[in-house]
């Protein structure tokens, strides 16, 4: 496709995200030629900016995040640039921004096509939602919205934001967006795992023994620390991410690559989703907290964040499916801040098998999702210079030439947005069950926090989190294969 009439609003157009991310993935996407004379974009905050401000803004966004620009062409891409100052709870600026989107569609000759982006924060989504239904400002041809997480903070809120947006946006018009899914080795795990007889036919629960993902931040919560207190790394990482990896992972090929089909295969795999009871989250979860260093603010130490906190900067658990190719074998999952580095990665951990060398220890297919992006397969070879058993790697790995064509999460999406691929998006039955999973957890915790005795254990920063998190393996012979 080329050339898609679009009006885009943006509610959060002063904000972080559209500076660093959207702003110039749309750059990206109008040298391209998907959007390029047909489209126009109102970026919408509370600030008293004028239009010719906010084209500058988008300007020094993209000279940013781009060594080379064509100054005439950047030019040309900010004048589709529009700025509507905006309360999103004041009703009479929503009729203003209509007839602004309507003289836009007019000018550009735009379809009545809308696009409209949540880029606030999530305490405004459902007003947003709301408004857009009540005052009309949908379009006469296509409208979609896309929303950023957190989608609620529980199944409850999701399920009232989820019925806001309904109000205005069918289901197959809500894009639900997670960044994630549009990093490369996140998109790599289907053809790695449809594409590949070797890889295909030991993806089962006879040649599995487990799965691992950890998420790993290297920071703390800095200033995020008010946020962070009313999420923490349950909800802020193992509602969105993990479980759209460990789906991935776990469900079933599809009958086809068409959204809808991948879509069922995900929905088929969390029917069979197993919610854990109180004694499972004893059993089998750690929540934890880092502690401070000489350099650094322990993080009930951290700005806005309460001193009696028992938010988690830390999570281990487990994950498992009675259903699926691998139904029965557990996957773990682990994030949180303060790792020893930023590393986000998969291992895929095979059973042993017996040898006439003894001496063999089990394969392991690993996916390296950042900072670099790589799979590689540790597999069992001859030492050279004396007897026995070695470990060796294959590896694929993209060059620097590759590296420099992949497109950033958010370029992919947007384009999956304007195109209408949901592909890489969450469907409300989905996030539904996630949420379902995520609160019989935090039910738990909160019926320890209320009995006055939170297994929240401590760890030091730079390191992999507390060493309780090694004791939730259903065998004694499993371990962690990241240290």
């Amino acid at each position: 496709m080329k050339n898609i009439p679009v009006v885009m609003i943006i509610f959060g157009g002063s904000g972080d995200l559209a500076h660093r991310k959207l702003y110039p993935a749309l750059f990206n996407l109008y040298e391209q030629g998907l959007i390029h004379d047909n489209f126009a974009v109102i970026g919408t905050a509370r600030r008293p900016w004028s239009h010719e401000y906010l084209r500058e803004q988008v300007s020094d966004a993209i000279h940013e995040t781009h060594d080379t620009v064509d100054e005439n062409e950047l030019k040309a891409f900010a004048s589709h640039f529009y700025y509507q100052s905006h309360d999103v709870t004041n009703v009479e600026h929503y009729e203003i921004l209509k007839n602004l989107a309507q003289e836009l569609d007019d000018r550009y000759s735009a379809q009545g096509n809308r696009l409209f982006y949540m880029a606030m924060a999530p305490r405004f989504f459902g007003t947003i939602a709301t408004h857009i239904n009540d005052q009309d400002l949908t379009g006469s041809g296509f409208n979609r919205i896309v929303v950023e997480k957190p989608f609620g903070h529980d199944l409850a809120s999701a399920e009232e934001l989820n019925k806001q947006i309904t109000a205005s946006f069918d289901e197959n018009d809500i894009f639900r967006i997670d960044h994630y899914l549009g990093k490369e080795m996140v998109q790599n795990i289907m053809p790695m795992r449809f594409t590949n007889p070797m890889v295909q036919n030991i993806w089962c629960s006879k040649y599995i023994k487990n799965i691992q993902v950890t998420l790993a931040e290297r920071l703390g919560v800095e200033a995020r620390g008010g946020y962070y207190d009313t999420s923490g790394a349950l909800r802020d990482m193992v509602q969105n991410h993990i479980f759209q990896i460990i789906t991935l992972l776990a469900m079933a090929e599809p009958k086809d690559l068409s959204s809808a089909s991948v879509h069922q295969a995900k929905q088929d795999l969390l029917k069979s989703l197993i919610i854990p009871t109180p004694d499972d989250v004893k059993k089998y979860f750690v929540r934890g907290q880092y502690l401070g260093s000489d350099t650094t603010f322990a993080y009930k130490q951290e700005p806005n964040v309460d001193p009696e906190s028992t938010t988690e900067t830390f999570v281990a658990g487990k994950v498992k499916f009675n259903e699926g190719p691998i139904a029965g074998v557990p996957i773990y999952f682990r994030t949180g801040k303060e790792f020893k580095e930023k590393k986000n990665r998969i291992d895929i951990v095979l059973k042993h098998i017996n040898n006439p060398y003894g001496q063999a220890h089990s394969n392991n297919i690993t996916i390296v999702i950042d900072p670099t992006s790589e799979i590689y397969f540790t597999i069992n070879g001859k030492r050279i210079d004396q007897p026995g058993i070695r470990r060796e790697n294959l590896t694929y790995e993209f060059s620097k030439a590759e590296m420099a064509k992949v497109p950033d999460g958010y370029e992919r999406l947007l384009h999956d947005v304007f195109v209408n691929d949901s592909t890489n998006f969450t469907h409300w039955s989905e996030l539904k069950r996630y949420w379902e999973f995520i609160d019989a957890v935090e039910d738990a915790w909160q019926k320890e926090n209320e009995a006055g005795n939170p297994a929240i254990a401590q760890y030091l920063p730079y390191r992999m989190g507390p060493k309780e998190a090694n004791t939730i393996f259903e065998s004694p012979t499993e371990h962690w294969i990241y240290e």
